[in-house]
């Protein structure tokens, strides 16, 4: 098992829920594949660096946690698959 975060950027125009159903939603990807969630960090919304989407902030979520290398493939489908996620990326942690 190595350790692993997830820093997500969502669209800035979520509602509260909207922001914890994405969340769980892959913290249970994370849970039902023998991971574990060691930490949520919500950042809460912040100015991008540049425009995506025309969106000029995002609400940005911390998530570590802990699982087999090959299971980031199963996440990154997962990422391509919700459009409420503007941008992400996975970190190793060393």
């Amino acid at each position: 098992m190595r350790e692993y975060e997830i820093m997500m950027v969502l669209k800035p125009d979520l509602e509260e829920e909207q922001i914890k159903s994405v969340v769980e939603r892959f913290v249970n990807i994370i849970t039902d594949n023998n991971g574990e969630v060691t930490a949520i960090e919500p950042w809460g919304k912040r100015r991008l660096a540049y425009e995506i989407d025309n969106y000029k902030e995002g609400f940005y979520v911390l998530i570590t946690y802990t699982a087999e290398g090959d299971f980031n493939l199963e996440l990154e489908r997962n990422f391509r698959i919700v459009d409420t996620v503007i941008r992400h990326i996975i970190v190793r942690q060393e």
